[in-house]
């Protein structure tokens, strides 16, 4: 990165009347000075615009079986090509990928949609993954190459936490043929004190992502004495067969202790009593990241 003059120009912001840049990418709507970064650490102001500063910047790329998404019912047994940069708009105590989703390391060579498809054919892929950290905070990147994966054949695949408002959805999810979404709790509070963020418009994504004919699956990590009652398992497998239908693919996975949470890891029977509940409401309910012990 040379310069304030080479970064991207970023989408959906606005001049606010108080002559503060407001970014309406996501739901936090940051407001922001000339200098300033958003909470996602990777949308800026600079020369009086909101520059995308973390396009074709990336933390990490490796091809993995698509089941490691994870996703189970779109192409198993596939590899896919996956890719993903810095930076996050939650920040989760807890989170198990923190060393790139709390950080932006602004050096590095940027990378451009057109050498994202060439090395995804050139690894014998014809699927790619946005992951490792928050795909949406990168949308215009995201969407870039969404646009050139589909001229080539190809097929896009969102690992997120579907924070993000409802018109730059509306224009990405036509692009994306499969997602994984992160609802880490059906509890507000849960969201807003250990998530930094709110649930109401993950569920809104969930929806809209479903109604744009996307084949979804949804995570739930389960962390014990924060989001493992039954209520709760209840609640959410009663959300997704409401909502999204009860084919919907869930995926109950463990915790184990990273970054600021240091609470015992999710055993198998807390796994188990959540699968057996939710396997009362939904057709396909896996349990991943298990203990070892």
């Amino acid at each position: 990165m040379k310069g304030a003059s080479h970064l991207h120009t970023a989408e959906y912001w606005s001049l606010t009347p108080a002559e503060t840049i407001e970014c309406g990418l996501c739901p936090h709507q940051c407001c922001l000075h000339e200098g300033q970064t958003g909470r996602c650490r990777v949308r800026t102001v600079s020369g009086g615009e909101l520059k995308a500063m973390g396009y074709g910047v990336l933390s990490s790329v490796h091809v993995d079986p698509i089941e490691k998404k994870p996703l189970y019912h779109f192409h198993p047994g596939a590899s896919i090509f996956s890719v993903g940069g810095w930076g996050c708009n939650f920040g989760c105590t807890f989170c198990q990928n923190w060393t790139i989703s709390q950080d932006f390391r602004k050096s590095g060579t940027r990378h451009t949609p057109e050498q994202m498809v060439r090395a995804m054919r050139e690894e014998g892929c014809s699927l790619i993954a946005y992951t490792y950290n928050e795909p949406l905070i990168g949308f215009e990147f995201v969407r870039d190459c969404c646009r050139l994966v589909h001229a080539d054949g190809g097929e896009n695949v969102l690992v997120t936490n579907g924070f993000v408002e409802e018109s730059p959805a509306a224009e990405l999810l036509p692009l994306v043929d499969a997602l994984n979404v992160d609802i880490k709790s059906m509890d507000e509070a849960f969201y807003k004190h250990y998530c930094k963020g709110s649930l109401s418009p993950v569920l809104r994504f969930c929806r809209q992502a479903v109604k744009a004919g996307c084949h979804l699956e949804i995570t739930n990590l389960i962390i014990p004495g924060l989001n493992d009652t039954d209520e709760g398992f209840e609640r959410l497998a009663g959300w997704i067969h409401d909502e999204l239908g009860p084919l919907t693919p869930l995926h109950l996975s463990a915790y184990h202790p990273d970054f600021k949470l240091a609470v015992p890891h999710t055993s198998r029977k807390t796994l188990q009593r959540a699968s057996d509940i939710c396997q009362k409401t939904l057709a396909y309910v896996y349990q991943g990241n298990l203990p070892l012990i």
